[in-house]
């Protein structure tokens, strides 16, 4: 692994010209005369460039010049941290902790990355080893309590019953600060699967309005070990009905939005039996932004006909431009073609959308089926596009 290292590399080259100057001063004035005595004459070269004898210091006539001989390029040799390569050879989780604190105090980022890695390393499946970084976790602070935590994340002791046990634990703490809480938390998110217990202990400190942080992260720990689950077995169920209930009803807009949001990582297809609780959120959340994301949800589903029915009824009942176009483009992607005559409804009740459904029976006309070519040939009229973060006007 490389460790650039400006100040070391400045180090290096002092060390190498004082070496340099102590080779030429150990050569005694007496054998460098007869060096140059015994060495034969090298051609000097004229300003043409052109090679010449060269010329005894006896010989009479003007002295041809010479042309400056260029300085050879010396690339840096690169750098490496003052007792890297022992504790490379001989670093362990006892001298850990008094190098972490050393490269924290210098503020070296890359110094710790590296430690970071040599965790994971120290680690390994050691359960034990992982159970006394935690306590040491429990009582730091960043920059130490990244380092940590990340290292946890990756080893593979993680996995370890016990280390679960604890980092949940340590995410429930109420006494705890809040960073503690959601960087112990963050480091369940490498889990392969959750059981059943612990998918409702995270979504208990995703529903506690006091965890703040903590509980945005329990809601993506609880996303990311879905896709992973489902990627690997095609178990989605059990988390997504539980993130359902944290859209449903937890008290902050950023939950809410995060939970309905994780599915779009893995595009299950949602099932008819949370289509209806979809639904409700997307005709009833007092966040437009939660709203949206319901539409978009229920796009992607087995029971298409039953997510146009969706749509239709809430369109009327919507008064926001923005959601309403939410519910009108993704009609498209929930039935394809045969949303059209839902899409001309829509039109003759908000003429702001008669030249969207004109497009879309247009793209259909063509031939073309596929929603990602369909959505590239839609003009964008009705300006609820934001920026990441930006509040809703």
């Amino acid at each position: 692994m490389q460790r650039p290292n400006s100040k070391a590399i400045g180090i290096l080259g002092v060390l190498l010209l004082i070496a340099l100057g102590a080779a030429l001063i150990s050569r005694s004035p007496d054998s460098s005369r007869s060096a140059s005595a015994d060495a034969p004459a090298l051609p000097s070269y004229s300003p043409s460039g052109a090679p010449t004898a060269a010329t005894s210091p006896g010989a009479a006539g003007p002295a041809v010049p010479r042309e400056p001989t260029p300085k050879e390029d010396i690339l840096p040799m690169p750098g490496c941290w003052e007792g890297v390569a022992e504790f490379d050879q001989n670093g362990s989780l006892d001298t850990f902790r008094q190098a972490l604190s050393a490269a924290a105090a210098a503020g070296d980022s890359d110094l710790l990355l590296y430690l970071q890695e040599r965790l994971t390393e120290l680690i390994a499946n050691d359960a034990g080893k992982a159970l006394q970084v935690l306590e040491w976790a429990d009582k730091s602070a960043p920059p130490e309590l990244g380092v940590y935590m990340e290292a946890m994340k990756r080893a593979p002791a993680v996995h370890q019953p016990q280390v679960v046990e604890r980092l949940l634990k340590m995410g429930e703490d109420p006494g705890a600060q809040l960073g503690n809480r959601a960087a112990a938390v963050d480091a369940l998110e490498t889990q392969k699967r959750l059981s059943p217990t612990n998918i409702q202990r995270l979504k208990a400190l995703a529903m506690e309005p006091a965890t703040d942080s903590a509980g945005w992260v329990a809601t993506r720990t609880i996303g990311r070990v879905m896709k992973e689950d489902y990627e690997r077995t095609g178990t989605f169920a059990p988390y997504w009905n539980e993130l359902l209930d944290v859209g449903e009803k937890s008290e902050d807009l950023a939950v809410r939005l995060l939970a309905l949001e994780m599915p779009s990582y893995s595009d299950p297809l949602i099932g008819d039996e949370t289509m209806d609780r979809l639904a409700s959120i997307m005709r009833k959340d007092p966040e437009r932004d939660v709203r949206e994301m319901a539409a978009f949800r229920l796009a992607v589903t087995g029971e298409p006909q039953k997510a146009l029915e969706a749509y239709r009824t809430a369109f009327p009942l919507e008064k926001d431009e923005c959601v309403r176009w939410a519910l009108f483009r993704f009609a498209v992607r929930a039935g394809g073609p045969e949303a059209l005559p839902l899409l001309r409804q829509m039109a003759a009740q908000d003429p702001r959308f008669a030249q969207d459904y004109q497009d879309f029976q247009r793209l259909y006309a063509e031939g073309t089926v596929d929603f990602a070519r369909i959505w590239l040939g839609v003009q964008e009229r009705h300006r609820c596009t934001i920026e990441e973060g930006a509040p809703h006007q």
